[in-house]
């Protein structure tokens, strides 16, 4: 099993999503983001005020999938999270050793 970390941009979840469903991901878990990479933030006009936004609104999604299904989840969020400019985000694959389903305590591919 690979786990799958993406963060993207937010107006991009719901193409990711769609994306997501018709290579065959039946869960996802989405959680709100703030961060920065290469591009280090950028300065914004408030009031006549300058100031420096560090961190940058991302959204983070996390899927588990069969090792069989990874490639193909993969490309389907990096295709639909690309834009072509700075902070497209980052996709992150790890092996996860065992996942649980807590309510049937069914393992590993089958918790899925």
């Amino acid at each position: 099993m690979k786990k799958i970390e993406a963060i993207i941009k937010p107006f991009k979840l719901d193409e990711v999503k769609d994306a997501l469903h018709e290579v065959g991901v039946s869960g996802i878990t989405v959680t709100e983001a703030k961060g920065f990479g290469r591009q280090k933030g950028h300065t914004e006009l408030y009031r006549g005020a300058e100031y420096v936004v560090d961190f940058l609104p991302k959204v983070k999604l996390e899927i588990i999938v069969p090792d069989s299904l990874a490639e193909q989840v993969t490309e389907a969020i990096a295709n639909a999270a690309k834009t072509g400019r700075i902070g497209d985000g980052k996709i992150f694959v790890s092996d996860i050793a065992t996942a649980i389903r807590i309510r049937t305590g069914e393992q590993d591919d089958a918790a899925l």
